[in-house]
């Protein structure tokens, strides 16, 4: 055999997490040098092994000429460290690769770590590890804990983990937050106190958690999923606002505790206290539905997050996941991806005291983007300029449950929570009508933002119908699917006659373009996502002869078509424009456009990110460690910006 060569660790560990990227695949053991941990030879050219932590055995990890590896021997040998240096369990407490015994049989398969009690025979954390790239092996988990009897069980691909407790006599029905250390009981760890900064964190994968809590509790706990999971996120911003703010001593509340009642009577309180400081989100008399054994179950998973200071665009996506298809799809509604909101944003330029308006606000996306675009760019950066410049300036409309939910949770964790976002059908304001406190206070606050009519007779009507605003940036993204039919609807639009009699049916972004154009002061400026029909068909030329005679057309830039994958292929575009008046000046024949095609949708074919790898097939981190989105969107408003340099507008 060949001489040992010195330890290779860094540069194997790259070649085998290359594809699923080790910084990403080996999150769960941040804060170690996995490098000086592990211990890795090569025994034969291009054959590597691992040296084993407990037995001190070579175990083979790489080979580089057959391009075999095995990536879980690398998460279980930094589990062996983890438990005996971080959790502090001695080594000969610690086996590895014992079969499981069911009854009088034994199982053939083998659980990867076993930890036993101080009398070092009876079970008492099982670890099952997995390569980077599984998200399976829960249940089969599961079963060794009943068959061994053990408490506590591990699963973990190394990127994440979930921890199972089995509160002795009963099967499995429970997780844990954190695993005890080998001084303290699972009483002591449930007990304890927990402070905000020192507990949470903010580089949990919330749609991980999410799924996780399906897979374990949530889909069989009957109940509307959404709706319950909400409820969490709301008592959990309040517990960690509180914790922040109020508490001297900085404890969260919002967490698993012995007792599943006592558990639900905390987590219900904060609930109700968030449904009076933040109304209009759940009703008054709402409570958590979920059972106190279920959401025990629920909250050992979703603790340790921080929601305020998450990165929004992984926050997003967890909120994307939760609104179901029957919600999204069937009202086209599809959450904007975070590179074409920037994209847009940049393009558009909202300035400090400008109003922003999203009359299809859904997740609340680029209200969210506008909001810290003005923050870097007009504010210096500062968040209590931020936070006052969006209670002031941001606007938001939808008239759907779910997604209203989701852009009052996505501002709350922005840090701002009190910006006008009503639940409104913004194509019919004849629904906006009404004396519920929700449409009261809606009605008061829209009126301010009416734009003022030529007579007395006129402000007096636009109050009344709400047809004409005054804002000056409109970022929007309208549903496309399904038409309307309502004739009373269609009588408010011109699109909803043809030659002066009223059509049979329209599609809603059409009277979209209409509504948005009213909503918007003359000189104002909007970015709006269109089907590419919209600017390609010939059927379509009646409405972009409408959009010559109302708007300045700035710059249209067509999107690939993965960018809404895997929700829809439709080809998109996002058109912006200036509405004729006010610095926009009268109308004008002839004039320069800026075009542009995006040929890097961010997305594949199956509609999962893509993102961005170095010469060496390593992929791409900015200055915070997250990897580069694979887009071009970035590029081109950055040529939009020299085009209108270049050519600028009057």
């Amino acid at each position: 055999m060949a001489t040992k060569k010195p330890n290779r660790a860094e540069e194997v560990i790259g070649k085998i997490f290359k594809d699923a990227d080790a910084t990403f695949g080996l999150k769960e053991f941040e804060g170690l040098d996995v490098y000086i941990v592990l211990e890795i030879t090569e025994d034969e050219p291009g054959r590597y092994y691992l040296k084993d932590l407990k037995s001190a055995k070579p175990r083979f990890v790489y080979d580089e000429k057959k391009g075999t590896s095995r990536p879980e021997e690398i998460v279980r040998q930094l589990w062996l460290h983890k438990l005996n240096v971080h959790y502090g369990y001695p080594m000969d407490r610690i086996d590895t690769e014992k079969s499981v015994h069911f009854g009088r049989e034994i199982h053939a398969k083998a659980v990867d770590i076993v930890v036993y009690k101080p009398d070092k025979i009876t079970p008492y954390i099982l670890v099952e590890v997995k390569a980077p790239t599984e998200s399976k092996g829960i249940e089969q988990l599961k079963g060794y804990l009943n068959a061994e009897g053990s408490e506590i069980g591990v699963w973990s691909n190394g990127a994440k983990r979930i921890i199972l407790y089995r509160p002795y006599p009963k099967e499995f029905d429970d997780t844990l937050p954190e695993l005890p250390a080998a001084n303290k009981t699972i009483d002591d760890l449930l007990e304890e106190k927990k402070t905000y900064f020192e507990y949470t964190r903010t580089d949990v994968d919330l749609k991980d958690l999410i799924t996780t809590m399906e897979e374990l509790v949530l889909a069989n706990a009957g109940g509307n999923v959404f709706n319950e999971v909400f409820k969490l996120i709301y008592a959990k911003l309040y517990d960690e606002q509180e914790a922040r703010t109020t508490r001297p001593d900085k404890e969260v509340h919002f967490r698993k505790y012995r007792d599943p009642a006592k558990t639900y009577a905390v987590i219900n309180d904060l609930f109700k206290k968030s449904i009076k400081k933040w109304p209009g989100t759940f009703f008054d008399q709402e409570n958590i539905d979920l059972s106190q054994e279920h959401l025990s179950v629920v909250v050992g998973e979703l603790e340790k997050a921080r929601l305020f200071g998450s990165d929004l665009s992984i926050v997003d996506e967890a909120f994307e996941h939760l609104i179901a298809e029957v919600s999204r799809g069937a009202k086209g509604q599809y959450f904007t991806p975070r590179h074409v909101i920037r994209m847009a944003v940049k393009m558009l330029n909202p300035k400090e005291g400008e109003d922003v308006l999203d009359p299809a606000a859904g997740s609340g996306g680029f209200l969210v983007g506008a909001m810290h675009y003005v923050r870097d760019t007009h504010l210096g950066g500062s968040d209590t300029a931020m936070q006052e410049y969006a209670r002031e300036h941001l606007w938001g409309i939808d008239f759907a449950d779910e997604v209203s939910k989701v852009s009052r949770a996505l501002m709350l964790i922005a840090g701002d929570g009190r910006s006008h976002l009503f639940k409104l059908n913004s194509l019919d304001p004849r629904e906006w009508q009404g004396e519920t406190p929700q449409l009261l206070d809606a009605r008061a606050k829209l009126q301010g933002k009416l734009a003022p009519q030529a007579t007395t007779a006129d402000d007096a009507e636009n109050k009344k119908t709400f047809h004409y605003f005054n804002f000056d940036v409109i970022l929007t993204n309208p549903p496309f699917a399904g038409e309307i039919k309502d004739q009373g609807l269609l009588r408010q639009y011109l699109f909803g006659k043809k030659k002066g009699k009223l059509v049979g049916k329209i599609e809603r972004h059409i009277l979209f373009i209409e509504r948005t154009l009213d909503m918007l002061r003359p000189g104002g400026r909007m970015a709006i996502v269109l089907p590419q029909g919209v600017l390609n068909n010939t059927n379509m030329e009646y409405v972009r002869d409408y959009l010559f005679d109302k708007a300045r057309i700035k710059a249209v830039v067509g999107l690939h078509g993965n960018t809404f994958k895997p929700h829809t292929g439709t080809k998109t575009s996002v058109l912006f424009l200036e509405k004729w008046g006010g610095e926009a000046g009268e109308p004008e024949a002839d004039y320069p456009i800026f075009m542009a095609v995006s040929k890097k949708a961010g997305k594949d074919n199956s509609g999962d990110y893509v993102y961005k790898k170095d010469a060496s097939g390593n992929y791409a981190h900015d200055t915070k460690g997250r990897k580069v989105l694979d887009t071009d969107l970035d590029d081109i408003a950055e040529g939009y910006l020299r085009f209108i340099k270049d050519k600028p507008l009057k």
